[in-house]
C-alpha cells in the first residue's frame, strides 16, 4: 500500500467479529485459504484492518508500497495513468482479491476505491516473511496470480471484439460467478447478484458510454436473460442465454435446463 494513504484508520481486532481468520468472510477465497490452524495464528498476530471511502486511493501507480492484503468488502478500481495524463482502468478487485505484490517495491497500478472498501493488510516486510515460511501461503497466492492473469487475457478479448450486449454479458457473469463462489452456491436461475457499481463504472472498465449500459441492462432484462427488481440488484433468470453471450455456451451447470 502507499506510504501516503488518505488517512485510513487502522480497525481495532474486535471490530465487527473479523478478528479471527477462521470465520473472516472471504475465509475459503483469500490468499490464506490453505494455511493451517497454526499458520492462521501468525497470520491473525500480524495483519491489521483499514477502511477507504469511495473514491479514496488505497495504493498510488509508481510509489513504495508498505502493505499488501485482501480486499475482506467493497470493490476496487485499478487504474493506469497514459503517457497524455488520461487514465485507463485495466481491472476490478472485490472481495478476496489480494491488493500489492510481495517482492516488490513499486505499485504498478493505482488502486481506488469504488464503493467503501475494507482491506485485511499486511505490512509487506513481514507477509514476505511469512511467505517464505509458508509453502501453503504461497501455493494460494501463486493461484490468485495465475487466475489474475488469465482474467487480464479475458478481460483483452472482452474490450477488442466483443460486442456492447456482450461486454455486459460478460461482466454480469463475472459478478454471478464471484458471488456464487463467496456464498458457496451454484451458478443457477434464481441467483441474486448485487452489482455495487455505478453505470458510468460500468462503462469505464467495459470501455462504453453510460447511455450504452443503460440501454444493454433493458434489453437484456426485456429479453429475460435477468430481471432488475432494484438498481443494484440482478437476479439470473436464463442462464444459458447469459452463457451464450459471454461466449461460453459449452458449458454445463448445475441447475440449467437447454433447450
Amino acid at each position: 500500500m502507499s506510504g501516503t494513504m488518505a488517512q485510513p484508520q487502522e480497525m481495532p481486532d474486535l471490530k465487527l467479529g473479523l478478528e479471527r481468520c477462521s470465520t473472516c468472510p472471504i475465509r475459503n477465497r483469500a490468499v490464506c485459504s490453505y494455511s493451517s490452524p497454526a499458520e492462521l495464528t501468525e497470520l491473525e498476530s500480524a495483519k491489521f484492518y483499514r477502511d477507504f471511502q469511495v473514491g479514496q486511493e488505497i495504493v498510488a501507480e509508481g510509489e513504495r508500497t508498505t502493505s499488501v492484503g485482501s480486499v475482506v468488502s467493497g470493490v476496487v478500481a485499478l487504474y493506469k495513468m497514459l503517457e497524455d495524463g488520461r487514465r485507463q482502468m485495466v481491472g476490478l478487485l472485490f472481495a478476496s482479491d489480494f491488493i500489492g505484490r510481495p517482492m516488490r517495491v513499486l505499485a504498478p497500478f493505482d488502486a481506488i476505491a469504488v464503493t467503501p472498501v475494507r482491506m485485511c493488510l499486511f505490512h509487506r516486510s513481514n507477509f514476505e516473511g511469512l511467505l517464505k515460511e509458508s509453502r501453503a501461503l504461497e501455493r494460494r497466492l501463486l493461484e490468485m496470480t495465475l487466475d489474475e492473469l488469465d482474467a487480464s487475457r479475458a478481460w483483452m478479448l472482452l474490450l477488442g471484439r466483443k460486442t456492447a450486449r456482450e461486454k455486459l454479458a460478460s461482466f454480469i457473469l463475472m459478478l454471478a460467478r464471484r458471488t456464487a463462489d463467496l456464498d458457496g452456491n451454484d451458478l443457477a436461475p434464481g441467483l441474486k447478484v448485487t452489482n455495487p457499481l455505478s453505470r458510468e463504472t460500468i462503462g469505464d472498465f467495459l470501455g462504453l458510454t453510460i447511455e450504452t449500459v443503460s440501454r444493454q441492462f433493458t434489453n437484456l432484462k426485456n429479453d429475460g436473460v435477468f430481471s432488475l427488481p432494484s438498481r443494484h440488484d440482478i437476479v439470473l433468470e436464463d442462464i444459458p442465454a447469459l452463457l451464450s453471450l459471454a461466449g461460453e455456451e459449452n458449458i454445463d451447470l448445475p441447475g440449467c435446463v437447454r433447450a
